[in-house]
């Protein structure tokens, strides 16, 4: 096992110096040193405590990044961040009324990352950065590589849509990827807490907004593609570019012994491996994959297959269901053996991997919540449970307001397809009318008249509990790990776990 320590400490630069900068004041001369396309109006010699792209988190000392976003201009929030302490303001037109240090930038938002960055001591060079990016399976496949990291006795930090996690420090996330100024302050974190190694989630809006650039990525993963976010991405070709994005990012990386995995099944692989410079594994369960997986054997305790690599094979055992997680399992299992582990060495860390929060998470024996908010990914997980029900199948479900309405009659035609009985309800309707939503998803059934509906997510999930006999299994999806109820004027604790526990 002495092979993947080596492979990598050879993939760490340590900069000797940087582990103060997180606590010690950095000159803006030397924060914006080299960088071109910037007037400075005021003094380089300031020195400055601290980025921040929100006013509302601007503390004394901080360099303020007055960024463009889709719908708001930072630089409405000057003054707000200069009242908060902002010691320079970066934005793209001189203001002669403001008193503080001013840099100017055609495209403030193109300079956060390389500032953050820099302010931070490039800390992803102090750590083996393993990405991951995909349609489905992003937070599993993390989960499974923090699991596998931490077994290897590499201390391993987490981003992703569940949660942050930085050495003992651990908190809900409000993204699936952070911004770039939080991204680096975490990963400085990581590495002061003696982390060696980090597992993050990449979404297409975090690439396609810059928010992992300037990362330095060891490895990156591509889960697989289908339509999804196309109310942001517009078509299924641009989404799929926002995800190719690591591969360039993986290449630009000064890091060794870097690898690409990717997954051999999906239909957009060839597109992602077209022009890459690092090397590539494939994943997957057909002919021509590196690491293949066989025989593969379902059950209602878990899932047994044997994984060929390089003219060896072993046997895996986990207690993860589904044909999905086979995929899940068979990038972690790649990304060990990048590493360097064997196959036998890695049966034990990934035997003992329970699951990703809200991802096929049991609540009993016959209860299971999951996150499936697509069509697609709905009819993955029904289909999975439907091999391990015995009697009826009860499916609840919602559909996300504000949110691409084609999910809608998708996820309709899967429940449908597989449920005996389908419970519809509200998800996070935000700023939309719930009943209009309901009406949409009602569309997408053959036989509407068959689907019981409740608006109340409470009394709907107490209703699916309490119809279950023996035999039967639920599936509560659509929120998954979620905490809270997303409505138009109001947030409200909510929890589906708990409140099936409650039902029960």
């Amino acid at each position: 096992m002495n092979s993947y320590k080596s492979s990598l400490e050879a993939a760490f630069v340590v900069i000797p110096f940087v582990t103060q900068l997180m606590y010690k004041r950095m000159k803006l001369k030397y924060l914006l040193k080299g960088l071109e396309g910037i007037e400075v109006r005021g003094s380089k010699e300031i020195e400055i405590s601290g980025l921040s792209s929100n006013s509302r988190s601007t503390a004394p000392g901080h360099l303020f990044l007055a960024k463009k976003g889709a719908v708001v201009d930072g630089s409405q929030f000057i003054e707000e961040a200069i009242e908060g302490g902002a010691a320079a303001v970066l934005h793209d037109i001189y203001d002669p009324f403001l008193s503080k240090t001013q840099i100017i930038h055609a495209y403030p938002a193109e300079l956060e990352a390389i500032l953050a960055s820099r302010y931070y001591g490039h800390p992803s060079q102090e750590l083996f950065v393993f990405g991951v990016t995909g349609t489905k399976g992003k937070t599993t496949t993390t989960y499974l590589a923090k699991h596998l990291l931490d077994s290897l006795k590499l201390s391993s930090g987490l981003i992703g849509t569940v949660e942050t996690i930085a050495g003992t420090n651990r908190f809900f996330s409000q993204l699936t990827t952070h911004d770039p100024i939080y991204n680096q302050k975490l990963l400085r974190e990581m590495v002061a807490s003696g982390c060696k190694a980090v597992a993050l989630e990449v979404s297409s809006h975090g690439l396609t907004q810059g928010r992992v650039d300037e990362i330095d990525f060891d490895v990156a993963l591509f889960t697989n593609l289908a339509p999804d976010h196309l109310d942001y991405h517009k078509t299924i070709e641009e989404y799929a570019a926002a995800k190719k994005k690591v591969f360039h990012l993986l290449d630009q990386s000064p890091k060794h012994n870097k690898r690409a995995l990717l997954n051999h099944d999906n239909s957009w692989t060839a597109f992602m491996k077209e022009g890459l410079q690092t090397p590539v594994w494939t994943f997957g369960l057909e002919e021509g994959a590196d690491v293949r997986a066989t025989d593969i054997s379902f059950g209602a305790e878990g899932t047994s297959f044997r994984v060929f690599f390089q003219g060896n094979s072993t046997l895996f055992r986990s207690s993860l269901i589904g044909r999905f997680n086979v995929y899940n399992l068979l990038g972690a299992i790649s990304l060990g053996l990048h590493l360097g582990v064997s196959l036998e060495e890695l049966t034990g860390p990934i035997e003992t991997f329970q699951t990703a929060p809200g991802r096929l998470e049991r609540v009993n024996e016959q209860i299971f919540i999951d996150y499936a908010h697509t069509g697609e990914s709905l009819e993955n997980v029904l289909s999975t449970l439907r091999e391990i029900t015995k009697k009826r199948l009860i499916v609840l479900f919602g559909c996300g307001g504000n949110r691409d309405p084609g999910r809608r009659p998708a996820m309709a035609k899967a429940a449908e397809k597989y449920a005996d009985l389908t419970i519809v309800t509200s998800d996070n309707p935000r700023g939309e009318d719930p009943e209009a939503i309901c009406r949409q998803i009602l569309a997408g059934f053959q036989h509407p008249e068959r689907v019981y509906v409740d608006l109340d997510r409470r009394s709907a999930i107490f209703h699916a509990v309490q119809s279950a006999s023996v035999g039967d299994v639920v599936l509560i999806a659509g929120k998954g790990h979620e905490r809270v109820q997303i409505f138009a004027h109001q947030t409200i604790p909510f929890d589906d776990a708990a409140i099936a526990k409650e039902a029960l």
